[in-house]
């Protein structure tokens, strides 16, 4: 499982005009599912999502965890991180997982960080979004599980 995790002063998410999720200070991650992901792969990337120290403390350092800073998580589907680029023009999507068992994980992150962080919102899964953020730094991180 991959998390495209970005530092955000706000972010949002719109599927046909209308915002699905939008959060403040806090973390924007573009969460991709592959075949070989299980609930487990989920809970390790979730435990790095929630942990990662990736705001800054009194002295400018990248030392505080989302927990720290109370701040909010959007989590967004996005199967195209799983593409393999490194031939040719055209992304290849056979590293993706295939669309049920992408809903299924990515439902499952989402009811666990619902379960363990607020605020915790998302897009809307398989839906075509359109995604607004302040990137913050910028910092933006790929994480792997």
């Amino acid at each position: 499982m991959k998390g495209l995790l970005q530092r955000v002063s706000s972010a949002r998410v719109e599927v046909a005009g209308e915002t699905v999720g939008a959060i403040n200070q806090g973390l924007l991650v573009l969460v991709a599912v592959e075949p070989q992901d299980t609930p487990a792969s989920a809970d390790k990337l979730l435990h790095k999502l929630l942990n990662y120290r990736v705001f800054s403390d009194a002295e400018g350092k990248m030392n505080l965890s989302l927990i720290d800073v109370g701040g909010g998580l959007l989590l967004v589907s996005q199967f195209t991180l799983a593409a393999d680029t490194k031939s040719g023009l055209r992304p290849s999507f056979s590293r993706a997982a295939p669309p049920a068992l992408g809903a299924e994980l990515f439902s499952y992150l989402l009811a666990k960080a619902k379960g363990m962080h607020r605020p915790v919102e998302t897009g809307q899964f398989g839906a075509d979004m359109q995604v607004h953020l302040v990137n913050d730094g910028p910092v933006t991180l790929l994480l792997e599980s």
